[in-house]
């Protein structure tokens, strides 16, 4: 089983409750396409057994990737993500409305990878490919661009974690500084400061790469 699967697997037992419902008690379908977030939030904390399901689909592409982004292996994004998807389940009704949904499941997300990077601080870092696995035939420019791709990731993982959740937010999710303040937890000076060291570091890992002959 992948480790996307397994998350999956996870979600359904969680969703469901670990039991059967039955008709007779089962709530009012919620129509996907016109149910907003925090509506469906909302339901879930009422009793609604399906709006955490539509919530967690609605957004899953995107945490996956959160969770991709900031953890070193897929393994340990996938667990991160279950342990965030448990979180969000039980602890639905702290929400407070003062943000949007999607920024509450993103901090959540975040934290929960944070937390594994901690506990796994001493694991040895895994090579980021596969040498003993045979790679379909690329034209050389879409050689290169994935090497120079694979050579920014392995750079980004050189950064302590909370440089790197700064980063992702502000690169790469887009978010604003006060909007990545809010999501981590910390002051925008602190956002600011952790971005600035973080780009500093990448930018000395990755001068090589100035060079043309490098990329090519």
């Amino acid at each position: 089983m992948s480790a996307v699967q397994g998350v999956c697997v996870s979600f359904e037992a969680i969703a469901s409750g670990g039991t059967p419902e039955s008709s007779a008690v089962r709530r009012r379908s919620i129509d996907p396409d016109e149910t907003t977030d925090f509506e469906l939030l909302s339901a879930h904390v009422a009793g609604d057994r399906d709006a955490f399901g539509i919530l967690f689909r609605r957004h899953y592409s995107r945490l996956w990737q959160l969770a991709l982004r900031t953890c070193r292996t897929p393994e340990d994004a996938a667990d991160s993500l279950q342990d965030a998807l448990l979180s969000a389940h039980r602890n639905a009704a702290t929400f407070r409305g003062d943000a949007e949904v999607r920024s509450w499941l993103h901090r959540i997300v975040v934290n929960a990878c944070l937390d594994r990077m901690r506990r796994n601080k001493s694991r040895p870092a895994t090579s980021l490919s596969d040498e003993s696995v045979a790679e379909p035939a690329m034209e050389r420019d879409d050689i290169a661009q994935r090497e120079v791709k694979m050579v920014v990731a392995a750079a980004l993982f050189t950064l302590p974690p909370d440089q790197r959740a700064a980063l992702v937010a502000i690169d790469m999710e887009g978010y604003t500084v006060a909007e990545a303040a809010q999501l981590l937890g910390v002051a925008e000076g602190t956002i600011k400061s952790r971005c600035a060291r973080g780009r500093k570091r990448l930018e000395q890992e990755l001068e090589f790469l100035r060079n043309p002959g490098n990329r090519t």
